[in-house]
C-alpha cells in the first residue's frame, strides 16, 4: 500500500544544497587536493565566545529559556530590533511591527502564507533563491519569473508587465542570493511605488544586509510614513552572529499583518527558540564592533573573488557581494553536469545556475553560484587556480 502524497510536494524539486551533498558521497579526494565546499551560504564557525557564554548562562540559570515564550517573540528582542532599525534606516518602526521567527526561511513562508494561496501568483526575480521558489511550489502558488539583464538588477517597469489580477506580491532579495548584487535604493523605491499603485505586497529579504558594501542605510523605504501599507521586510540573525543552528529570523510589517502571522507561527512552531533569541539580543547589544570586523573580512573576500576572475580566461563574473559570486562558465555542457564534473575533476563543490532559474532556462545552463562565506583569500586563490586548470 502506498500512502497518499500531496501532488504539489511531489512536483517540488528537492533541496539543492542537500542534492549537492549527495554528489560527494563516496568520493575520495586526493590528499594534495582536498574538497573545497563553496555550495552553502552559511558560516560554519561557532559564535564568538561572549555570545556562547551568554547562551550557556541562560541555559543554566534562566528557567524561562526552556519554556514556551510569546508566539511573536521576546518583547526585549522586538524592542531592540525596532530601536536599531529605526536608527539605521532613519524611519519609525515600533516593537509591535516586529515578529521573531525560526529563521528567515520561516519568515518568508509565514508571510507568504498570509498573502497567497493556491492559484495566486507571486513575482520572483531570476536568478531566484531556491527556497522561495520551493515554498511557492508546495503551496500551489504560481511563481512568475522576472528576468534580469546582465547587471542582475530587476526592473520595476518589466515587473509591471507581469502583474495580473492573481498577483499578490513581488519578492526582492538584497544583497542578492544567489547573484551577490546590491540593489540601488532607487530600484527598491520604484518597486515600492509599483506595488503601492497596484495593491501588492513588496517583500524585501535583507538576510545579508550586514555585509552590504555601502555605507549608511541601503534604502529609504522605512522613511515613508505609510510603509506598513506596502512593505514587509525579512531578516536573519544566522549570518550576522553565526546563529545558524539556533534559527532566529525576523519579520517587520504592520501589526495587522503580524496578527495573521501569529496564527501561522502558533500552529507551526508555537514560539521561536528561546535560547536563539537570547543569543540574538546579546549579539545586538554587544557585538557591533565584532560584526563590523566580520563585514570587513567578507568584503576582503569579495575583492579577492573579483580580482581572481579578472585572471580567469573564458569565465565571466556577473555579480559579487555578500557571500556570493555568480558567474558564467565557458563550456558547452550545462552547469548542472559541469558542477558534478568539478567535484571529481577539481575537488570543488558549487551550485549550478539551473537550481536558481526556471526549468529549461538557457541562462541557468551557463551560470554557477560560488558561496565564499567559509573560504578566505588563500582559499579563493586556490578555487581560481583549480578552475583555471580544469579541463572537462
Amino acid at each position: 500500500m502506498t500512502l497518499p502524497l500531496n501532488p504539489a510536494f511531489a512536483a517540488t524539486e528537492p533541496p539543492p544544497v542537500m542534492e549537492a551533498r549527495r554528489w560527494i558521497e563516496g568520493v575520495s579526494f586526493p590528499a594534495d587536493r582536498p574538497l573545497i565546499n563553496v555550495s552553502q551560504a552559511a558560516p560554519v564557525d561557532s559564535p564568538p565566545l561572549g555570545l556562547r557564554q551568554a547562551l550557556a548562562e541562560a541555559a543554566l540559570n534562566d528557567p524561562n529559556a526552556h519554556l514556551y515564550g510569546p508566539v511573536l517573540g521576546l518583547p526585549a528582542l522586538r524592542e531592540e530590533i525596532a530601536a536599531q532599525w529605526s536608527a539605521t534606516y532613519g524611519g519609525s518602526i515600533a516593537p509591535d511591527q516586529v515578529a521573531i521567527t525560526q529563521g528567515c526561511n520561516q519568515a518568508f513562508c509565514t508571510v507568504m502564507a498570509t498573502l497567497a494561496g493556491p492559484g495566486d501568483e507571486v513575482i520572483l526575480t531570476t536568478p531566484w533563491y531556491f527556497n522561495h521558489k520551493m515554498w511557492l511550489d508546495m503551496a500551489s502558488v504560481t511563481t512568475v519569473p522576472l528576468e534580469t539583464d546582465a547587471t542582475l538588477i530587476p526592473s520595476a517597469e518589466m515587473a509591471a508587465a507581469l502583474i495580473s489580477d492573481r498577483t499578490r506580491a513581488i519578492v526582492l532579495v538584497s544583497p542578492n542570493n544567489p547573484g551577490g548584487v546590491e540593489y540601488p535604493a532607487e530600484t527598491l523605491a520604484a518597486f515600492r511605488d509599483l506595488c503601492r499603485a497596484r495593491g501588492l505586497a513588496l517583500i524585501v529579504d535583507e538576510t545579508y544586509r550586514d555585509f552590504d558594501s555601502r555605507s549608511g542605510a541601503p534604502h529609504d523605504l522605512f522613511r515613508d510614513p505609510d510603509w506598513v501599507g506596502t512593505l514587509i521586510q525579512l531578516y536573519s540573525f544566522s549570518k550576522a552572529y553565526r546563529l545558524t543552528g539556533h534559527r532566529v529570523g525576523a519579520v517587520v510589517a504592520s501589526p495587522e499583518r503580524l496578527a495573521e502571522v501569529e496564527k501561522f507561527l502558533d500552529t507551526v512552531a508555537i514560539c521561536p527558540s528561546q535560547l536563539g533569541q537570547i543569543g540574538a539580543l546579546w549579539g545586538m547589544r554587544n557585538l557591533g564592533q565584532w560584526l563590523a570586523g566580520e563585514r570587513d573580512e567578507i568584503l576582503s573576500r569579495r575583492a579577492a573573488m573579483v580580482a581572481g576572475f579578472t585572471r580567469l580566461p573564458g569565465w565571466r563574473l556577473l555579480g559579487c557581494g555578500a557571500y556570493f559570486a555568480y558567474v558564467e562558465h565557458p563550456y558547452a555542457m550545462a552547469s548542472d553536469a559541469l558542477c558534478k564534473r568539478l567535484v571529481t575533476g577539481a575537488s570543488l563543490l558549487m551550485l549550478p545556475g539551473t537550481m536558481f532559474q526556471p526549468e529549461g532556462s538557457a541562462a541557468g545552463r551557463r551560470q554557477i553560484r560560488i558561496a565564499f562565506a567559509n573560504v578566505d583569500a588563500t582559499g579563493i586563490a586556490e578555487v581560481i587556480r583549480r578552475l583555471a586548470a580544469f579541463r572537462p
